[in-house]
């Protein structure tokens, strides 16, 4: 789906969570927020600071621990008012997007977001 930008975004996280599926993670906290990002956890993987990660990317393997289901980034990208991008993925209140001019990928809020014919 192509949208247009309407609010700007910038990422508070500059060295994002990533691993590869059948990652060991520590999952933590919920988040709990007005924005409605439903289903998201703080976890850790060995070697790496914290991050946002949803819930379906994971499963539970036991009480605060989890296995990684696929390859995952919790990268954002930063955006400007105008700019036309291209999502493909949307969990809780997210939107994984690619700028359609150009190659850098990440999340972006939906609320920044307009679907864009």
């Amino acid at each position: 789906m192509h949208y247009r930008v309407i609010h700007s975004h910038r990422s508070e996280f500059p060295q994002p969570i990533t691993f590869a599926r059948g990652a060991p993670l520590a999952v933590g906290e919920r988040y709990t927020g007005a924005e409605a990002w439903d289903d998201w956890y703080f976890c850790t993987t060995p070697g790496q600071a914290g991050g946002w990660v949803p819930s379906q990317v994971f499963r539970l393997t036991g009480d605060g621990v989890g296995e990684a289901l696929e390859d995952y980034t919790a990268r954002e990208l930063d955006v400007d008012i105008g700019e036309r991008l291209l999502g493909t993925r949307q969990f809780g209140g997210w939107v994984w997007c690619s700028r359609v001019e150009g190659e850098e990928s990440g999340w972006v809020p939906l609320e920044c977001l307009r679907a864009d014919a």
